[in-house]
């Protein structure tokens, strides 16, 4: 009950300093979703990229049930998850913060020779580099480093040291590189399935459904055409143009369709789905970052 307590004091005194909160179980991994939210059958959190119906009072969909809300942090909906957890998370994010993850001695000793001093926490294998402002999260942006921030969760590891630099652009260059397509020969995986754009999965989009379909197989196929190098790129561009044409919707637009799309076409022409997710997903946050 110690523990349990002493959870519940860090997460309101988190709370209380505007970050959003959340317990991690066994693992350091969220709580899995209910039975009405599994595989995102309910749409998701309203905090979530495309926002959903989801009003469950549990800790479901991960970073995105973290809050600042101390009436559901104390809630009986989330009593028996802190008596099982191990530690605190919390969402980088919507704390208005970028996590740069460093899982190695490598890792720390390249962070050091290469981006600004900030604030540091050290962690089991590393150490966590904190600055101020938020990007996209991307993993495995070089060997060892994770960068957590939007739609990310981290474990809460104490206040650090030192004081919060800026974000620099060498942090933002590390989730905007450009991907180049590989060698057919090198592609070591695929998609089994790809999620289709239609109506159904998007209530509050203003354009109509032939509208949305004829400019996404546009964009599909310029991704298709490159099938030597640039298809990572492509993915990027043919993302931007499609989200920055959603940005005035009401929403729910079915992004996530459209980016399962347009993920499978640049796998299929030899992209790992790694990098074609990591370039869709960047390609998808741009125009919102632009108008910030």
């Amino acid at each position: 009950m110690t523990t349990t307590h002493n959870h519940v004091r860090t997460a309101l005194e988190l709370a209380a300093a505007g970050v959003p909160v959340l317990p991690l179980r066994q693992g350091k991994v969220p709580f899995g979703n209910c039975r009405a939210c599994a595989k995102n059958a309910c749409g998701g959190r309203p905090n979530m990229k495309n926002a959903g119906p989801c009003q469950c009072p549990g800790i479901c969909h991960a970073w995105a049930a973290a809050t600042i809300d101390t009436r559901i942090i104390t809630s009986p909906a989330w009593s028996s998850a802190w008596c099982q957890a191990v530690s605190v998370g919390y969402h980088p994010g919507g704390a208005g913060v970028t996590v740069v993850d460093l899982d190695s001695a490598a890792a720390v000793a390249w962070a050091r020779e290469t981006l600004p001093i900030t604030r540091t926490v050290p962690t089991t294998r590393g150490e966590h580099w904190v600055y101020r402002g938020a990007i996209r999260s991307s993993n495995a942006v070089r060997p060892g480093v994770d960068i957590k921030s939007f739609m990310s969760y981290a474990r809460w590891r104490g206040s650090g040291n030192g004081s919060m630099a800026v974000l620099p652009p060498a942090v933002r260059a590390l989730v905007v590189r450009e991907e180049t397509t590989p060698a057919r020969a090198s592609v070591v995986s695929s998609l089994s399935r790809c999620a289709t754009w239609d109506r159904s999965v998007a209530t509050g989009c203003r354009h109509t459904e032939r509208y949305v379909r004829t400019g996404l197989e546009r964009g599909l196929a310029m991704v298709r055409s490159h099938t030597e190098s640039g298809a990572g790129s492509q993915a990027f561009g043919v993302a931007r143009f499609l989200a920055s044409q959603h940005m005035q919707c009401p929403g729910p637009c079915g992004l996530d369709a459209i980016v399962e799309e347009i993920v499978a076409a640049a796998v299929s022409v030899g992209v790992p789905v790694p990098y074609a997710r990591r370039a869709v997903a960047n390609g998808l946050e741009a125009p919102s970052e632009r108008v910030a």
